[in-house]
């Protein structure tokens, strides 16, 4: 099989890259290259899709399948005006941030960004998406897939979501935890979504699926997490509040002084999208625990590695303080007598 990966020089596109070549595909890797190295076993092909002849780098090979991560709708028009009619089938990886309310469970979308937008902020990237998938469906119709992907996790994650978590419960002790021990979560390794992007590529299979795992709750979460860890030391959940959490500066979600995975209560059904469509379509997700290991794995090979998410122990210690100081009950002394 020959693959044009558009990308492929940074986490989940240069791990489908890897992959496939892994598989005996026949992989090509075009991309500007400013993002990382290309895999290695791959032709890397230097293109700018800024640039109005930004993909003549490519002649005019044919692919059997061709993979495309974008968020940039001009990028991606550019695309398949150029590509649509050299390959069999086309896999683009969307978001599930196309859709508009997570306080329901719903597929109600964005109204698409205009399909010639070329910069993109984070706040436009729910739109921007939507536009994207529009470009690639109307083009290549039942010769394309949208896969929208959640929480994508696992080794070499820039975000470090599951990292943190996984860090955190290798110190143990005291560990803070957010929000409701019941809440929903979700997540994809990005092995197994990887894996899925050739299968679904290789059968030609078309449609639009969320590409997500199963629902656990966040309590369930970080005891996989604590269990799967190789380690004696044992982290204890300790629970706080939304409104605590937020009173004290904690943040959401991800980046600085936050807690990974928590969400605003209007933002619940964001993990909860369905599991079986994907799974019908030949998704196959691996346990909590491979990919809490695989990732563990590849931080004591770079243990020096700066998380990009989560609280330092010096904030999450000042908020268990004030938690514990919150929550302390003090003895009320019994009534004298007169008679002691």
């Amino acid at each position: 099989m020959k693959m044009l990966v558009l990308g492929g020089t940074a986490y989940l596109s240069k791990k489908t890259a890897e992959t496939a070549i892994a598989q005996g595909w026949d992989v090509t890797v075009a991309a500007r290259g400013e993002s990382g190295e290309p895999p290695r076993g791959a032709e890397f092909l230097r293109v700018d899709r800024s640039e109005p002849d930004g993909l003549d780098a490519l002649g005019d090979r044919e692919f059997d399948v061709i993979v495309d991560v974008s968020r940039i709708p001009l990028h991606v028009k550019r695309a398949v005006e150029a590509l649509a009619d050299r390959t069999r089938h086309w896999v683009f990886v969307s978001s599930i941030s196309v859709y508009n309310d997570y306080a329901t469970l719903n597929d109600s979308l964005h109204d698409p960004a205009p399909d010639d937008r070329g910069e993109v902020t984070p706040e436009t990237y729910g739109p921007d998406k939507v536009a994207c998938e529009n470009l690639v469906r109307d083009r290549l119709g039942d010769r394309s897939a949208v896969l929208r992907a959640g929480l994508i996790v696992g080794p070499g994650d820039p975000n470090d979501r599951l990292g943190y978590w996984t860090l955190r419960t290798a110190e143990g002790g005291p560990m803070l935890a957010p929000g409701r021990p019941g809440r929903p979560v979700q997540w994809i390794d990005v092995a197994d979504l990887a894996d899925w992007i050739l299968r679904v590529g290789e059968k030609g299979t078309s449609g639009t699926y969320d590409a997500i795992g199963p629902v656990v709750s966040m309590a369930e979460f970080l005891e996989t997490v604590r269990s799967a860890m190789p380690s004696s030391k044992q982290a204890v959940s300790v629970w706080a509040d939304a409104d605590f959490l937020t009173e004290k500066g904690v943040n959401h979600w991800a980046g600085p002084d936050s807690l990974p995975l928590w969400l605003p209560d209007d933002y619940t059904f964001m993990l909860m999208r369905p599991f079986g469509p994907a799974k019908d379509a030949g998704l196959r997700t691996r346990s909590l625990a491979e990919t809490v290991l695989s990732w563990w794995k590849g931080y004591l090979d770079n243990p020096d590695v700066r998380l990009a998410a989560g609280l330092t122990r010096e904030k999450e210690g000042a908020v268990l303080g004030a938690l514990l100081q919150r929550n302390r009950t003090w003895e009320v002394p019994a009534p004298k007598t007169g008679k002691e």
